[in-house]
C-alpha cells in the first residue's frame, strides 16, 4: 500500500501501485472499500465526461506534478472511453472494488505526484519504474 485516503463516511481509497509503463503512461491502481453499514451509490462524482453506456467510472481522477506545475487527466481511447475502471454503480457494505486509471507519464525526473479522485482527500504518491 502506497497511500490511503478517506472520502464519504466509511469510504476508503487505497492506492497499491503507481507505475510508469514503457509506453509513456502512468497506471494508478488500488481499491475502494465501503466500510460503512449501508450501500454506497454516490459514485457519479468520480466519473469524467462519459459518452458510452458504461455510465460511471473513475475518469474524474487527476495526477498533479507540483514541481512541474502540471495536471494530468485520465487517458481516453479513440472512442473517448476512459482508460480506467468503468461500470461502477454501487459498493455494498464491507465490499471492496478494484480500480485503475492510466495517465500520460510526467517527465522521468518527476518521482512524486498527487492523486485526486473527487470526494477523496488528495494522496501524495511515489511513481515506480
Amino acid at each position: 500500500m502506497l497511500a490511503s485516503t478517506n472520502g464519504d463516511p466509511g469510504i476508503v481509497l487505497t492506492i497499491n501501485s503507481v507505475a510508469r509503463d514503457a509506453g509513456g503512461f502512468v497506471t494508478v491502481s488500488g481499491q475502494i472499500k465501503n466500510g460503512s453499514n449501508g450501500v454506497f451509490t454516490k459514485v457519479t462524482a468520480w466519473r469524467g465526461d462519459e459518452k458510452d453506456a458504461s455510465g460511471t467510472s473513475v475518469a474524474g481522477a487527476t495526477l498533479v506534478d507540483k514541481v512541474g506545475k502540471k495536471r494530468y487527466y485520465v487517458l481516453r481511447d479513440t472512442d473517448s472511453r476512459c482508460l480506467c475502471t468503468t461500470g461502477i454503480t454501487r459498493i455494498d457494505p464491507g465490499a471492496s472494488i478494484p480500480f485503475f486509471a492510466q495517465f500520460p507519464a510526467p517527465p522521468a525526473s518527476t518521482t512524486e505526484v498527487d492523486f485526486n479522485l473527487p470526494t477523496f482527500a488528495t494522496a501524495t504518491v511515489k511513481i515506480s519504474g
